[in-house]
């Protein structure tokens, strides 16, 4: 497996120059990232086509059982993304005897953060109650959440590993065990699901057993790669076993619970909106699902540049080349308008083809591509804040991006949301439109206080 090290910038170069040089790096170290997402976006989609397959209770409850363990999983895999910046600041700054003893802190969180999920996860039976479901789907969705949870270890392990590999600039490793992991998935689903070679026939539960299994055979094979390759030999991370360290851990957690908690503030917006939803009926909630899925889908790519970025500006700063690193951080945002320019417009102008790509059926047809309409407008938003609060995060500034996002989603975002979507205060009530004209604007606002708080941000 190919590793690559993050590359010094040659500062004698003209401007153009050293611009495009770092927009080359980003380009390096996000492409493999990207793969990871797209990977990991797969599981959900093979647990959704097969389930869906197998019966519509089966779907439901996977389904529902997604939306309780994905806003958890967000929130501690944003707690562990802390481990990215520090660890390829440390190595910017040559501090490399500095990178195990963290990375052995982030293992440490991993497992606290484990155990706190399994127990909400094993909880969850009074929320299934207040959803009202019957009885088969909540003991599907029950069955789902436990078999999933014993995957949970392995996941948020591997993400805490994820922060030593990124960290040092290597993004191919975690793109490569993504796609093991989406590859084992795949015929366990199908096998634990319809039962075959000897394994029992367990419906949607059966998505769950495959997600732990494949997880978990993922994240070993991580290990044992870690351990066994040359290109880590001088970071032995299992040769070196480290103590937990309340200062190690509390590090992390001072820089990663405000990016875990924004993370899980813009998540369970777009769950609180479909849950608002629900009165509007069937069609309209199909609709808004479609119009989500492609917008996400869309998303990877600056979410993937800006997981680049963030490595690349904290390896700078440890490097102490902030002039680097501002102008990285600032030219960065041309190349987030050129993405968003070109994603508002495919939206704009193929916005019905979309829709049938998607259903047959005219009514959600017609819904979903009003609504992708609205998704063109927001593009320049959506792609510049995540832009400028991945910069921020390089710079280690996590808690007042994590208070402009928590204002900009719930503040005006929702309530706007809820008054233009139900009320006549503002204007006529718009339907489901109204929560995606107010996603633009909490996204505009958002992304203006973000590039007021980078342009202004003064590191220490």
């Amino acid at each position: 497996m190919l590793e690559t090290e993050q590359p010094l910038p040659e500062i004698r170069q003209p401007l153009v120059s050293r611009i495009l040089a770092e927009w080359k790096t980003l380009t390096q170290l996000g492409g493999p990232i990207l793969v990871a997402q797209v990977a990991q976006m797969a599981n959900g989609v093979i647990d959704t086509v097969m389930a869906g397959h197998y019966g519509a209770r089966d779907l439901a409850a996977v389904g529902i059982g997604g939306s309780i363990w994905m806003p958890l999983f967000l929130l501690f895999s944003g707690v562990l993304m802390a481990l990215q910046p520090i660890i390829s600041n440390y190595r910017g700054a040559g501090q490399n005897s500095r990178i195990l003893p963290i990375t052995w802190q982030g293992i440490y969180v991993a497992l606290i953060g484990s155990a706190l999920m399994i127990g909400l996860l094993l909880a969850s039976g009074p929320l299934l109650t207040l959803l009202e479901l019957d009885e088969p789907t909540a003991t599907i969705s029950r069955g789902y959440l436990m078999a999933f949870a014993w995957g949970v270890p392995a996941m948020l392990v591997a993400l805490a590993l994820r922060g030593l590999t990124d960290g040092l600039g290597h993004t191919s490793v975690i793109m490569v065990f993504s796609v093991i992991a989406t590859l084992i998935n795949l015929p366990l689903n199908y096998l634990l699901i319809y039962g075959g070679l000897g394994l029992p026939e367990l419906g949607g539960i059966g998505c769950g057993w495959a997600t732990a299994i494949a997880q978990t055979v993922a994240a070993l094979l991580l290990m044992a790669y870690l351990h066994f390759s040359r290109a880590y030999r001088d970071y032995p991370i299992f040769r070196r076993w480290q103590p937990p360290n309340w200062k190690g851990m509390e590090r992390i957690l001072r820089l990663g619970l405000p990016i875990g908690l924004t993370i899980f503030v813009e998540a369970s917006l777009f769950c609180v909106i479909a849950l608002f939803l629900v009165p509007l009926g069937p069609i309209v909630v199909a609709g808004h699902q479609i119009a989500l899925n492609v917008t996400s889908l869309l998303f990877m790519l600056p979410l993937s540049l800006g997981m680049a970025l963030t490595l690349r500006v904290s390896f700078l700063r440890g490097a102490t080349l902030p002039n680097t690193a501002r102008l990285l951080a600032r030219s960065s945002l041309l190349l987030a308008l050129s993405m968003a320019a070109i994603f508002g417009s495919l939206l704009f102008v193929f916005n019905d083809w979309i829709a049938t790509l998607y259903t047959s059926d005219t009514g959600v047809q017609a819904v979903a591509a009003r609504l992708l309409m609205f998704a063109a407008l927001f593009q320049i938003a959506d792609v510049l804040q995540v832009t400028c609060i991945s910069a921020l995060r390089g710079y280690e500034d996590t808690r007042v991006p994590m208070l402009i996002m928590l204002f900009s989603f719930w503040g005006v975002g929702l309530c706007l949301g809820y008054t233009l979507t139900f009320t006549d205060w503002l204007v006529p009530a718009m339907g489901a439109a109204g929560f995606w004209l107010a996603l633009t604007a909490g996204l505009a606002t958002a992304s203006t206080l973000l590039l007021i708080r980078l342009f202004n941000f003064r590191p220490k």
